[in-house]
């Protein structure tokens, strides 16, 4: 990100870093801020309105805006897993609707498919249910927490499981389909500023024609390297930032802190690399445990970049007549391990699978056994 656009939006970003995390005064302005410097375009064809590339260059420059300010990269983050969905769907109508829009800024695109990732690893239950009218279907139920719910026009992605008994489905919901309620902004701590809310459904009306993909069950494991891929983003750019002021600071607690800043620079930069070497080989379709395991890595490495920054600011850091920065990445990191899903889940995830392949190793190692003997 080196173009004068780029440099305009890292300028407006920086003077109003602490405003999004804190407030809702800039939030309208995010979404065409990220338009307006080209961002949003970053990895997706040319063909289709975009920059070319792929998803490898969505989650470099998500890392860019987070360097920052998180609040700012969320929201790309919600923006851009909402193109990618788009990309990644059959239904040509839909993207043709839709994605020209979302690139140009004029319409936010949210990612609701936090409870789909759940339910993806048999977490939770998805939360909005479909009964067949009219040659489509009504929709009653609750998306209790969505990134970028820009107020003056979003269209937000959803799973959604059928009573008929058919597999669930992915579907896009603008803002304006009736039945379809926005809450008040969801009282955070910080990140105040991504239009962050809930939004309830009561016998809202889709049809095919609103599909992401029939078939969730599908559709989400080709996505979530995209969706995962791209959330890695935020912890890339934050702890990039946080490690390069506690570079600068050092003073005289540089020696002590010499090797523990590159240990981390290091571990960041293989994590990052093995990040993007997976998305460019795919691999992750088919080993996400692998992707958990760098986000796991990545959250780690934004908890020591921020606690590295705090100890070579030292008492300044606590001074609130000293610039805030540090302050608002300490919330920003809070909020890492948390972002669904969160690093209990993925943990969570990691065990049953070593269960899971528990007996067969025990089984392995039996026979070879046997077979010495």
């Amino acid at each position: 990100m080196s173009s004068p656009s780029h440099a305009a939006l890292h300028g407006w970003l920086a003077q109003h870093a602490d405003s999004l995390d804190q407030a809702a005064t800039h939030a309208a302005q995010v979404v065409p801020a990220l338009a307006a410097a080209g961002v949003l375009g970053a990895g997706v064809p040319v063909t289709l309105g975009g920059h070319g590339g792929d998803v490898r260059d969505g989650v470099e420059a998500i890392a860019a805006v987070a360097e920052h300010s998180l609040s700012a990269a969320f929201v790309f983050w919600g923006q851009r897993a909402f193109i990618e969905y788009l990309l990644q769907s059959p239904n040509t109508t839909l993207r043709e609707r839709h994605l020209a829009a979302v690139l140009s800024g004029e319409r936010a695109g949210a990612t609701g498919l936090s409870n789909a990732m759940k339910f993806l690893s048999g977490i939770e239950s998805l939360q909005i249910s479909a009964q067949p009218r009219d040659g489509g279907w009504t929709l009653d139920g609750r998306i209790p927490w969505a990134t970028n719910l820009r107020k003056p026009a979003f269209v937000v992605a959803a799973a959604v499981s059928r009573a008929d008994g058919q597999p669930p489905f992915i579907v896009a919901l603008p803002h304006d389909r009736a039945g379809t309620t926005r809450s008040a902004d969801l009282d955070l701590i910080a990140l105040r500023g991504s239009n962050t809310a809930a939004l309830t459904l009561d016998a809202v009306h889709i049809d095919a024609q609103d599909l992401i993909h029939a078939d969730a069950r599908a559709f989400l494991p080709r996505v979530r390297p995209a969706f995962l891929g791209l959330q890695c983003g935020l912890s890339i750019g934050l702890a990039r930032s946080a490690l390069a002021v506690a570079e600068q600071l050092g003073g005289s607690a540089r020696p002590v802190l010499q090797e523990p800043l590159q240990a981390a620079r290091q571990q960041l930069r293989s994590l990052t690399d093995a990040l993007l070497q997976g998305l460019a080989d795919e691999r992750f379709v088919t080993q996400p445990a692998s992707l958990f395991r760098i986000r796991i890595g990545l959250a780690d490495v934004v908890q020591q970049a921020v606690s590295l920054e705090l100890q070579a600011s030292g008492g300044r850091a606590y001074h609130r007549d000293q610039p805030l920065d540090f302050a608002r990445r300490w919330r920003e990191a809070a909020f890492i391990p948390i972002v669904t899903p969160s690093l209990t889940q993925l943990q969570g995830e990691l065990q049953k699978q070593a269960a899971r392949e528990a007996p067969a190793t025990a089984v392995t190692t039996t026979a070879t056994a046997a077979t010495a003997t």
